[in-house]
């Protein structure tokens, strides 16, 4: 990772799909737009939507899942965009999101973790980055909250509501579709290296797993470009796809998201936006590194196996009281810049004899069990 270059002050716009342009101001033109943005805001659908997530999902951060997220620091740096909040969430499929217009995250599919190497992720990552710095992720929380409703108010009305609310709809899912191709770009020029952008691609498409050393990217660009240049009967069957099917997607199928991030690569962008040659926005919003001084990149940092949770979690009975006259304290926990309040050294916490959990002396219950505390022993 060190010969990672970091593209300060990028502008969306050196790297924005003229198609994803294009398909946003239609959305824009739509009339209705700015009242489901007013009324986006009034019931407060941002600030819900964050909420579920952060009851749902595990934030990631320098000493949970710390992987993941100095994976998170290193795309950030290298797009030169402030860092939002990542999660990880239980889920078979390999999918990632971004959402969050006042309080932006991205939440990552554990089999996406599984499945994806470190420099894969790089790739997932610096996509989702890319809805962050093209301003994407008010427009597709809407998209998220109004589609599943208009569809149900299609079906209440016997297809009358789909009808009248068809405009809206089509231009919402071919803007959606041509954003990916924009935030395919970004995150190549997260993971600057166009093999690992192709075999993430195609891993989002075959699902990856013990074969994934038989991978052949040459064949599958191959294989996109077939698909996207077929004539005759083949392109008649192509645009019956998109009538009955292919419209209503929210993201391209892989051939031609492979095919679109080949064409940009061959036209000499992705070359001379690493080279220093782009638009550049001295006014936004810069990435700050939250953990100075330490490398990018992943880090495991496991937890103390010295641990009084660890060990009545790992044996499911309720720890031992500690005695200080013949085991010593673990190191205190590290700070952690993710929590609300900073964490306190062992001085002044009890161990809950009923869970094992440490708490505060200056409280009588446990916040896990709900069990009486003791009294703080002598240290």
């Amino acid at each position: 990772m060190a010969d990672r270059i970091c593209l300060k002050q990028i502008s969306p716009d050196a790297f924005v799909s003229p198609t994803d342009r294009a398909a946003l101001q239609n959305l824009q033109r739509v009339p209705v737009l700015p009242i489901l943005v007013q009324k986006f805001n009034e019931f407060a659908v941002d600030r819900l939507w964050y909420v579920m997530n952060s009851a749902e999902s595990v934030r990631c951060g320098p000493s949970q899942f710390p992987t993941l997220y100095h994976l998170l620091r290193e795309a950030c740096w290298a797009l030169d965009v402030p860092q939002p909040e990542l999660y990880v969430q239980t889920g078979r499929e390999q999918n990632a999101y971004t959402a969050g217009v006042n309080r932006t995250f991205i939440v990552v599919n554990s089999e996406l973790v599984e499945r994806f190497s470190d420099e894969e992720l790089l790739f997932v990552l610096g996509h989702e980055l890319g809805h962050v710095k093209c301003g994407h992720v008010l427009y597709q929380m809407l998209a998220r909250f109004l589609l599943p409703l208009l569809d149900a108010v299609g079906q209440a009305t016997l297809g009358v509501g789909k009808i009248a609310s068809y405009g809206l709809v089509s231009a919402f899912y071919e803007w959606m579709r041509q954003a990916e191709f924009t935030c395919d770009r970004a995150g190549l020029l997260v993971c600057q290296d166009p093999e690992i952008a192709f075999r993430t691609t195609m891993k989002i498409g075959s699902g990856g797993g013990r074969l994934d050393a038989e991978m052949n990217v040459d064949a599958f660009l191959e294989q996109a470009r077939h698909h996207v240049e077929a004539e005759g009967f083949e392109a008649v069957a192509k645009a019956l796809l998109f009538f009955f099917y292919s419209w209503q997607l929210t993201h391209p199928q892989v051939v031609f998201r492979a095919r679109g991030l080949d064409e940009w690569i061959r036209s000499g962008a992705y070359d001379r936006v690493l080279g220093g040659d782009y638009t550049r926005d001295a006014g936004a919003t810069r990435w700050v590194d939250p953990c100075p001084g330490v490398p990018r990149g992943p880090r495991p940092a496991p937890r103390p196996e010295s641990s009084a949770r660890t060990r009545a979690t790992d044996s499911h009975q309720p720890a031992a009281p500690r005695s200080p006259d013949t085991e010593t304290p673990p190191d205190p926990l590290p700070t952690d810049p993710m929590e609300a309040d900073p964490i306190p050294t062992f001085s002044g916490l009890v161990l809950c004899p009923q869970c094992g959990a440490l708490a505060s002396s200056a409280v009588a219950r446990c916040r896990e069990c709900g069990a009486e505390l003791p009294e703080e022993e002598g240290m």
